[in-house]
């Protein structure tokens, strides 16, 4: 099976459509700022896939694979986990997917994911979506939250939140140093957020559209 690395110009044969390019958008965010509710709401509105770094770190971590104990702990920890462990995971799932639109989330966390992404994949995002809200707010909203995760607790919660400042934030900068990020006010409802978000991936859709029409 190819992978995406073996395909150029963002195509990915095999699974994609012939000679279709990919729209890739990163989706970036502290804990609890509401990526995956929005995410859910893009999927739903406007076709992407929606793939979690997270999410598929997690089901790799009990899955039972070599890499499964090392994730778990790492994640516990706040930690990293390594460019390559993650990224096969995401070209695994975009392959498998079938689409031709994605929602990456979560994910890069650090200016090494960043450069192993592209240079594996040869793909640049169209633009980063980035989900900015207060760390109080957001905290808040992680204890508040109950979805079974052991690393939900205050201490694990502030470390991440310091992982996030110290490793995301520069990604954020390099991709709004070349015009490639959407801001969007994350701490009010989430249908107003929503909103906010539709506007950025509607103008995206009309100049796909734009340029589809210039190639026919």
């Amino acid at each position: 099976m190819e992978t995406i690395a073996d395909a150029p110009n963002k195509e990915v044969k095999g699974s994609s459509p012939p000679d279709k390019k990919l729209t890739v958008v990163f989706v970036l965010g502290g804990p609890g700022s509401g990526k995956g509710t929005q995410c859910a709401n893009i999927v739903q509105h406007f076709g992407y896939t929606h793939l979690s770094a997270g999410d598929l770190l997690r089901a790799e971590q009990n899955s039972g694979s070599e890499n499964g104990a090392m994730i778990k702990n790492m994640i516990k920890d706040g930690q990293i986990v390594p460019s390559e462990v993650t990224i096969k995971l995401l070209q695994r799932a975009m392959e498998e997917s079938g689409n031709d639109k994605f929602l990456i989330d979560g994910f890069p966390r650090n200016e090494e994911n960043r450069a192993a992404f592209e240079s594996v994949t040869g793909i640049e995002p169209d633009f980063v979506l980035f989900f900015d809200c207060p760390e109080e707010e957001m905290e808040k909203r992680v204890l508040n939250r109950n979805q079974g995760r052991d690393d939900d607790n205050i201490v694990s919660i502030r470390k991440r939140f310091k992982v996030y400042i110290n490793s995301s934030l520069p990604v954020i900068e390099y991709y709004n140093s070349k015009g490639k990020v959407r801001k969007i006010d994350a701490s009010k409802p989430v249908e107003e957020v929503f909103e906010a978000v539709k506007e950025v991936f509607t103008s995206l859709d009309e100049k796909v559209g734009i340029l589809e029409l210039q190639v026919v």
